[in-house]
C-alpha cells in the first residue's frame, strides 16, 4: 500500500511540475516592425533635481517635532511650481493652511510633513493605488498590487490622519483629538519597537516606505526646495548682501547662485556655484548646483566631471546619477548610461524615469527587446508621466504581442 501511495505521489508531483513548466514556458511572443521602428524616437527624461540651499544641519538631525521654516505662501509657490493642477479636493491654500492647523496642534512640522505628503502623491498627481477622491495623502494603508488604502471624508480628516500616523511614530503622546488614522491602535499593539521611538526624519527610511533607504532625505530635499529665493531685485539684493557679509562664504555663494539661476543669468548662476565649491569642495549642494549650471550652459563635458566628484563625496545622491546617465546618454555612452540608470534604480527603486531611460539607450542601439521591456517596467511605474506615456504609446504602436501557446 505505501509503496502505491508513493508512485502515486511522485506521479501527481511530476504533473504539477510539469504544468507549472509549460505555464512559465507560455511567454508573450513579441514581434517588432523594424520599419515602423525606424521611423520613431524616444525621448529621455528631464533633468532630476532642481537647484538646492545650503542647510547647515545634518539631515539625521532634523527632528519631526517643531515650527515651520517655510512659510505657507513658500508652500503654495511651491506646490504650484510642481504641479498646476493637483488633484484636490479643495483649493492649495486651503490644504497648506490645514497642515499647519493640524500638525500645530501636535508640535510637528508642518512644512515638512507637507513635503512628505508632496512626495507620497506626486504633488497630488498620484497615478499610483491611491486615487484623489480618497483624501489619503501619506499612502495610509497601501501596500501595492492595486490596494488603495485607507478613505477619508475630506481633506481635513486625510490631512489629520496623516500627522497622527506621524505621531505614531514620533511620540507615545495620544493624539489631542479623536484618533482618525486607521493603522494609529496597529502600530501602538503590534509594532512597539518602533511606537514613539522615531524623532528625526530620517528614522522613517525603511519604516514608512520599503525599502526606502533615502526617504528621509528625500522629503528633506523638497523641503529644502520649497525655501528657494525668487528671482527679483530685492532677493539678489539680499544675496548680494550675504556675499558681502561673508559670514559663511560658501553658502552665500550658492544662495545668490540660486538668485541668479531663477533670473536665467546662468553665467553668473555657475560662477556663484565655481567660488562655492573652491571654497568648501565636498558641499554637495555647491557641487549639484553647479552641475545644474553648467547643464544649462550645454558644458556637459563640464557637468559629467561636477557630478563624479559630487559621487565621490555622496554615492547614495540619486539624481546625480540619473543627470549624470542623461549626459553621457547624449555623449551615446550606452553602457556608461545604463549602469548610472541601474545603479540610480539599486537606490529608488520606483523611477520610471530611470526605467525609460534606459529603454531610450536599448532603443538607440536597436536592441528592440531589452528596449520594450524596461519601457514596460517604466509604465507599470507610472501611469500619470507624460514622457513615459509618449514613448509607451509610440513604442507600443509598432510592437505586436501575441502568448505562446
Amino acid at each position: 500500500m505505501k509503496k502505491i501511495f508513493s508512485v502515486a505521489l511522485i506521479f501527481v508531483l511530476t504533473f504539477v511540475l510539469t504544468a507549472c513548466v509549460s505555464a512559465a514556458d507560455k511567454k508573450e511572443k513579441v514581434k517588432f516592425n523594424k520599419r515602423q521602428l525606424k521611423k520613431i524616437e524616444l525621448v529621455t527624461s528631464p533633468t532630476h533635481g532642481s537647484p538646492m540651499i545650503v542647510m547647515r544641519e545634518n539631515y539625521s538631525d532634523v527632528p519631526i517635532f517643531g515650527e515651520a521654516t517655510a512659510t505657507q505662501q513658500q508652500m503654495v509657490n511651491f506646490i504650484n511650481k510642481r504641479n498646476p493642477n493637483p488633484k484636490l479636493n479643495c483649493t492649495v491654500p486651503a490644504l497648506v493652511n490645514l497642515y499647519w492647523i493640524e500638525a500645530s496642534r501636535e508640535g510637528i512640522r508642518p512644512d515638512i510633513a507637507m513635503c512628505q505628503a508632496i512626495k507620497e502623491t506626486g504633488t497630488w498627481a498620484y497615478g499610483g493605488d491611491v486615487i484623489p477622491e480618497q483624501n489619503n495623502y501619506c499612502g495610509l494603508g497601501t501596500t501595492g498590487g492595486g490596494v488603495k488604502g485607507a478613505f477619508f471624508p475630506n481633506p481635513q480628516i486625510g490631512v489629520r490622519a496623516h500627522i497622527q500616523h506621524l505621531l505614531s511614530y514620533a511620540s507615545k503622546r495620544p493624539p489631542k483629538v479623536d484618533v482618525v488614522d486607521p493603522r494609529y491602535e496597529l502600530i501602538k499593539k503590534f509594532r512597539p519597537q518602533i511606537f514613539g521611538k522615531l524623532t528625526k526624519w530620517t528614522d522613517l527610511n525603511g519604516v514608512w516606505a520599503v525599502p526606502g533607504n533615502h526617504y528621509g532625505e528625500d522629503i528633506l530635499n523638497l523641503w529644502l526646495e520649497a525655501q528657494m529665493p525668487d528671482g527679483s531685485d530685492a532677493s539678489l539684493d539680499a544675496a548680494d548682501l550675504k556675499v558681502f557679509l561673508a559670514d559663511d562664504k560658501a553658502a552665500a555663494h550658492v544662495y545668490r547662485g540660486l538668485v541668479n539661476m531663477e533670473r536665467e543669468d546662468f553665467y553668473s548662476a555657475r560662477d556663484d556655484f565655481q567660488v562655492a565649491v573652491d571654497t568648501e569642495p565636498e558641499l554637495t549642494e555647491a557641487l549639484f548646483n553647479l552641475a545644474l549650471a553648467q547643464e544649462k550652459l550645454n558644458k556637459n563635458d563640464d557637468a559629467i566631471k561636477t557630478y563624479d566628484k559630487l559621487l565621490t563625496v555622496d554615492e547614495k545622491f540619486v539624481n546625480a546619477w540619473h543627470n549624470r546617465g542623461r549626459l553621457k546618454l547624449a555623449k551615446d555612452d550606452f553602457k556608461g548610461a545604463i549602469k548610472d540608470f541601474e545603479t540610480a534604480l539599486k537606490i529608488e527603486t520606483i523611477n520610471a524615469d530611470a526605467y525609460n531611460d534606459i529603454a531610450v539607450a536599448y532603443f538607440r542601439q536597436k536592441k528592440y527587446e531589452d528596449a520594450w521591456e524596461n519601457i514596460q517596467h517604466a509604465a507599470k511605474q507610472s501611469s500619470t508621466n507624460e514622457v513615459v506615456k509618449a514613448n509607451y504609446d509610440k513604442f507600443s504602436a509598432c510592437v505586436k504581442v501575441k502568448k505562446k501557446k
